[in-house]
Protein backbone atom coordinates (compact mmCIF):
# COMPACT_ATOMS: atom_id res chain seq x y z
CA UNK A 1 0.00 0.00 0.00
CA UNK A 2 0.70 3.72 -0.29
CA UNK A 3 2.25 5.68 2.50
CA UNK A 4 -0.75 7.60 2.42
CA UNK A 5 -3.27 4.70 3.11
CA UNK A 6 -2.54 2.45 6.18
CA UNK A 7 -1.98 -1.53 5.17
CA UNK A 8 -5.77 -3.30 4.33
CA UNK A 9 -7.32 -6.18 6.16
CA UNK A 10 -8.96 -9.08 3.72
CA UNK A 11 -11.40 -10.40 5.87
CA UNK A 12 -12.05 -13.49 4.05
CA UNK A 13 -8.49 -14.49 3.15
CA UNK A 14 -7.99 -16.98 0.87
CA UNK A 15 -8.89 -20.22 2.43
CA UNK A 16 -10.32 -22.67 0.08
CA UNK A 17 -13.73 -21.90 1.69
CA UNK A 18 -13.12 -17.98 -0.09
CA UNK A 19 -11.75 -19.64 -3.22
CA UNK A 20 -14.69 -21.70 -3.69
CA UNK A 21 -17.14 -18.86 -3.82
CA UNK A 22 -14.79 -16.98 -5.66
CA UNK A 23 -14.56 -19.70 -8.67
CA UNK A 24 -18.92 -20.16 -8.56
CA UNK A 25 -18.66 -16.44 -10.41
CA UNK A 26 -19.56 -15.69 -13.61
CA UNK A 27 -20.01 -12.83 -16.18
CA UNK A 28 -23.78 -13.95 -15.55
CA UNK A 29 -24.23 -13.98 -12.18
CA UNK A 30 -22.08 -11.28 -11.20
CA UNK A 31 -21.47 -9.21 -13.74
CA UNK A 32 -24.70 -9.01 -16.11
CA UNK A 33 -25.01 -4.69 -15.78
CA UNK A 34 -21.67 -4.73 -16.84
CA UNK A 35 -22.33 -7.32 -20.22
CA UNK A 36 -24.12 -4.52 -22.40
CA UNK A 37 -21.27 -2.07 -22.19
CA UNK A 38 -18.94 -5.17 -23.52
CA UNK A 39 -17.72 -5.87 -26.85
CA UNK A 40 -15.13 -7.42 -29.15
CA UNK A 41 -11.72 -5.57 -28.74
CA UNK A 42 -11.99 -3.42 -25.70
CA UNK A 43 -8.92 -3.71 -23.19
CA UNK A 44 -10.50 -4.35 -19.39
CA UNK A 45 -8.77 -4.00 -15.80
CA UNK A 46 -10.11 -6.42 -13.26
CA UNK A 47 -9.30 -4.78 -9.82
CA UNK A 48 -9.18 -7.57 -7.15
CA UNK A 49 -9.43 -10.11 -9.73
CA UNK A 50 -8.89 -13.36 -7.01
CA UNK A 51 -8.57 -16.96 -9.05
CA UNK A 52 -9.26 -15.17 -11.88
CA UNK A 53 -11.78 -17.19 -13.19
CA UNK A 54 -14.41 -14.43 -13.48
CA UNK A 55 -11.65 -12.38 -15.39
CA UNK A 56 -11.02 -14.65 -17.80
CA UNK A 57 -15.15 -15.25 -18.37
CA UNK A 58 -15.09 -11.61 -19.02
CA UNK A 59 -12.21 -11.31 -21.57
CA UNK A 60 -13.97 -13.57 -23.64
CA UNK A 61 -16.49 -11.12 -24.02
CA UNK A 62 -14.08 -8.63 -24.56
CA UNK A 63 -11.47 -10.43 -27.11
CA UNK A 64 -8.90 -10.59 -28.85
CA UNK A 65 -9.02 -6.37 -26.19
CA UNK A 66 -6.19 -7.25 -23.66
CA UNK A 67 -7.62 -7.95 -20.30
CA UNK A 68 -5.41 -7.53 -17.49
CA UNK A 69 -6.00 -8.69 -13.99
CA UNK A 70 -4.43 -7.43 -10.61
CA UNK A 71 -4.92 -8.56 -6.84
CA UNK A 72 -2.24 -8.22 -4.21
CA UNK A 73 -1.77 -11.70 -3.56
CA UNK A 74 0.87 -13.76 -5.64
CA UNK A 75 -0.17 -16.68 -4.72
CA UNK A 76 -3.61 -16.20 -5.54
CA UNK A 77 -2.57 -14.73 -8.83
CA UNK A 78 -0.72 -18.11 -9.86
CA UNK A 79 -4.30 -19.51 -9.50
CA UNK A 80 -5.29 -16.92 -11.67
CA UNK A 81 -3.00 -17.75 -14.56
CA UNK A 82 -3.44 -21.23 -14.16
CA UNK A 83 -7.19 -20.88 -14.81
CA UNK A 84 -6.45 -18.63 -17.83
CA UNK A 85 -4.08 -21.12 -19.33
CA UNK A 86 -6.48 -23.84 -18.53
CA UNK A 87 -9.16 -21.45 -20.34
CA UNK A 88 -6.54 -20.95 -23.28
CA UNK A 89 -7.34 -17.26 -22.51
CA UNK A 90 -4.19 -15.81 -24.53
CA UNK A 91 -5.55 -11.99 -23.84
CA UNK A 92 -5.24 -12.13 -20.41
CA UNK A 93 -2.68 -11.58 -18.23
CA UNK A 94 -2.12 -11.05 -14.07
CA UNK A 95 -0.01 -9.13 -12.30
CA UNK A 96 0.47 -7.91 -8.06
CA UNK A 97 -0.53 -4.38 -7.90
CA UNK A 98 -2.14 -1.76 -5.23
CA UNK A 99 -5.74 -0.95 -6.14
CA UNK A 100 -4.59 2.72 -4.44
CA UNK A 101 -1.38 3.22 -7.18
CA UNK A 102 -2.23 1.20 -10.22
CA UNK A 103 0.83 0.70 -12.14
CA UNK A 104 -0.95 1.91 -15.68
CA UNK A 105 -0.65 5.24 -17.13
CA UNK A 106 -3.62 7.91 -16.96
CA UNK A 107 -6.50 6.26 -19.76
CA UNK A 108 -4.93 3.06 -20.48
CA UNK A 109 -8.02 0.72 -20.19
CA UNK A 110 -11.49 1.14 -21.97
CA UNK A 111 -13.07 -0.42 -18.76
CA UNK A 112 -11.89 -1.09 -15.12
CA UNK A 113 -13.76 -3.53 -13.05
CA UNK A 114 -13.59 -4.43 -9.42
CA UNK A 115 -15.99 -6.84 -7.84
CA UNK A 116 -16.55 -7.18 -4.08
CA UNK A 117 -13.59 -4.97 -3.36
CA UNK A 118 -14.67 -1.18 -2.15
CA UNK A 119 -16.10 -3.44 0.78
CA UNK A 120 -12.75 -4.27 2.10
CA UNK A 121 -11.09 -0.86 1.67
CA UNK A 122 -10.27 1.62 4.08
CA UNK A 123 -10.74 4.24 1.41
CA UNK A 124 -13.06 2.87 -1.59
CA UNK A 125 -13.34 6.70 -2.73
CA UNK A 126 -9.68 7.15 -3.17
CA UNK A 127 -9.66 3.50 -4.80
CA UNK A 128 -12.13 4.63 -7.08
CA UNK A 129 -10.66 7.67 -8.16
CA UNK A 130 -8.10 5.15 -9.56
CA UNK A 131 -10.18 3.43 -11.08
CA UNK A 132 -11.23 6.35 -13.01
CA UNK A 133 -7.51 7.55 -13.33
CA UNK A 134 -6.88 4.63 -15.77
CA UNK A 135 -9.84 4.34 -17.64
CA UNK A 136 -10.06 6.13 -21.05
CA UNK A 137 -12.19 8.86 -21.93
CA UNK A 138 -15.36 7.90 -22.51
CA UNK A 139 -14.62 4.29 -20.74
CA UNK A 140 -16.58 2.90 -17.89
CA UNK A 141 -15.84 2.05 -14.18
CA UNK A 142 -18.13 -0.97 -12.92
CA UNK A 143 -17.87 -1.62 -9.33
CA UNK A 144 -20.13 -4.15 -7.41
CA UNK A 145 -20.34 -4.96 -3.69
CA UNK A 146 -22.48 -6.89 -1.45
CA UNK A 147 -24.48 -5.21 1.61
CA UNK A 148 -24.54 -7.32 4.20
CA UNK A 149 -27.30 -5.88 6.05
CA UNK A 150 -28.80 -5.97 3.25
CA UNK A 151 -28.78 -10.00 3.74
CA UNK A 152 -32.05 -12.00 4.54
CA UNK A 153 -33.22 -15.75 4.89
CA UNK A 154 -35.57 -18.09 5.73
CA UNK A 155 -36.45 -20.06 7.98
CA UNK A 156 -35.50 -17.19 10.73
CA UNK A 157 -32.21 -17.83 12.44
CA UNK A 158 -30.84 -16.69 16.08
CA UNK A 159 -27.43 -17.81 15.00
CA UNK A 160 -27.40 -16.45 11.45
CA UNK A 161 -28.82 -13.13 13.09
CA UNK A 162 -25.34 -13.45 15.47
CA UNK A 163 -23.14 -14.16 12.48
CA UNK A 164 -23.93 -11.17 11.18
CA UNK A 165 -23.88 -9.12 13.92
CA UNK A 166 -20.29 -10.37 14.12
CA UNK A 167 -19.32 -10.01 10.51
CA UNK A 168 -20.05 -6.31 11.14
CA UNK A 169 -17.75 -6.02 14.34
CA UNK A 170 -14.79 -7.83 12.02
CA UNK A 171 -15.25 -5.35 9.53
CA UNK A 172 -15.60 -2.34 11.69
CA UNK A 173 -12.22 -3.49 12.92
CA UNK A 174 -10.68 -3.97 10.25
CA UNK A 175 -11.44 -0.35 8.75
CA UNK A 176 -13.88 -1.69 6.32
CA UNK A 177 -17.32 -1.13 5.22
CA UNK A 178 -19.85 -4.67 5.23
CA UNK A 179 -22.92 -2.29 3.34
CA UNK A 180 -20.94 -1.35 0.94
CA UNK A 181 -23.53 -1.95 -1.86
CA UNK A 182 -25.86 0.85 -0.66
CA UNK A 183 -23.11 3.56 -0.10
CA UNK A 184 -21.55 2.57 -3.53
CA UNK A 185 -23.60 5.84 -5.49
CA UNK A 186 -22.79 8.05 -2.86
CA UNK A 187 -18.74 7.04 -3.41
CA UNK A 188 -18.92 7.26 -7.29
CA UNK A 189 -20.01 11.03 -6.61
CA UNK A 190 -17.53 11.88 -3.53
CA UNK A 191 -14.52 10.36 -6.28
CA UNK A 192 -15.68 12.58 -8.97
CA UNK A 193 -17.97 10.82 -11.35
CA UNK A 194 -20.85 13.14 -13.50
CA UNK A 195 -23.88 12.16 -12.03
CA UNK A 196 -25.53 12.14 -15.58
CA UNK A 197 -22.87 9.65 -16.32
CA UNK A 198 -23.85 7.00 -13.75
CA UNK A 199 -26.23 3.84 -13.59
CA UNK A 200 -26.76 2.71 -9.89
CA UNK A 201 -28.42 -0.70 -9.65
CA UNK A 202 -28.69 -3.69 -7.72
CA UNK A 203 -28.36 -6.94 -8.47
CA UNK A 204 -28.92 -10.49 -6.08
CA UNK A 205 -27.60 -14.11 -5.76
CA UNK A 206 -30.48 -16.63 -4.54
CA UNK A 207 -29.85 -19.92 -2.94
CA UNK A 208 -32.92 -21.52 -2.94
CA UNK A 209 -32.38 -25.45 -4.20
CA UNK A 210 -31.03 -27.84 -1.83
CA UNK A 211 -27.77 -27.85 -3.60
CA UNK A 212 -27.28 -24.03 -3.71
CA UNK A 213 -28.53 -23.76 0.38
CA UNK A 214 -25.85 -27.14 1.13
CA UNK A 215 -23.42 -25.37 -0.77
CA UNK A 216 -23.28 -21.94 0.76
CA UNK A 217 -24.23 -23.18 4.07
CA UNK A 218 -20.85 -25.60 4.31
CA UNK A 219 -19.26 -22.38 2.36
CA UNK A 220 -19.86 -20.13 5.55
CA UNK A 221 -19.75 -22.33 8.50
CA UNK A 222 -15.87 -23.28 7.17
CA UNK A 223 -15.49 -19.49 6.95
CA UNK A 224 -16.44 -19.27 10.22
CA UNK A 225 -13.90 -21.72 12.10
CA UNK A 226 -11.33 -22.02 9.02
CA UNK A 227 -10.75 -18.58 7.05
CA UNK A 228 -9.32 -15.51 8.21
CA UNK A 229 -12.48 -13.86 9.04
CA UNK A 230 -12.82 -16.43 12.24
CA UNK A 231 -8.97 -15.60 12.96
CA UNK A 232 -9.86 -11.88 12.95
CA UNK A 233 -12.88 -12.40 15.24
CA UNK A 234 -10.65 -14.15 18.16
CA UNK A 235 -7.64 -11.58 17.41
CA UNK A 236 -9.98 -8.18 17.77
CA UNK A 237 -11.63 -9.58 20.64
CA UNK A 238 -14.93 -10.52 19.21
CA UNK A 239 -15.37 -13.93 19.80
CA UNK A 240 -13.54 -17.58 20.71
CA UNK A 241 -13.60 -20.91 18.77
CA UNK A 242 -16.50 -21.94 20.86
CA UNK A 243 -18.60 -19.24 19.77
CA UNK A 244 -17.52 -19.51 15.65
CA UNK A 245 -17.79 -23.47 16.27
CA UNK A 246 -21.56 -22.39 17.52
CA UNK A 247 -22.01 -20.07 14.32
CA UNK A 248 -20.30 -22.79 12.02
CA UNK A 249 -23.34 -25.35 13.40
CA UNK A 250 -25.95 -22.80 12.91
CA UNK A 251 -24.90 -22.41 9.24
CA UNK A 252 -24.88 -26.05 8.50
CA UNK A 253 -28.26 -26.45 10.29
CA UNK A 254 -30.01 -23.57 8.26
CA UNK A 255 -28.44 -25.14 5.10
CA UNK A 256 -30.40 -28.82 6.29
CA UNK A 257 -34.18 -26.63 6.17
CA UNK A 258 -35.67 -27.86 3.53
CA UNK A 259 -37.69 -24.28 2.70
CA UNK A 260 -34.23 -22.75 3.25
CA UNK A 261 -33.35 -19.04 1.18
CA UNK A 262 -31.52 -17.05 1.33
CA UNK A 263 -30.54 -13.84 -0.67
CA UNK A 264 -27.32 -11.52 -1.11
CA UNK A 265 -27.85 -7.96 -2.34
CA UNK A 266 -25.93 -5.92 -4.31
CA UNK A 267 -25.39 -2.34 -5.12
CA UNK A 268 -24.04 -1.69 -8.53
CA UNK A 269 -22.45 1.45 -10.69
CA UNK A 270 -21.53 2.14 -13.74
CA UNK A 271 -20.18 5.33 -14.01
CA UNK A 272 -18.89 7.01 -17.39
CA UNK A 273 -15.56 8.90 -17.30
Amino acid sequence: MTDTHPAEVYTHGHHDSVLRSHRWRTAENSAAYLLPALRPGLSLLDVGCGPGNLTVDLAARVAPGAVVGVDRSEPVLDLARAEAAQAGATSVTFQAADAYALPFADGTFDVTHAHQVLQHLADPVAALRELRRVTKPGGVVAVRDADYSGMTWYPPSPTLDEWSALYHEVTQANGAEADAGRRLHSWALAAGFDEDGLVATAGVWCYASAEDRAWWADLWADRCVESDFGRQAVAHGLADEVGLEQLAAGWREWGTAPDGWFAVLHGEVLARV
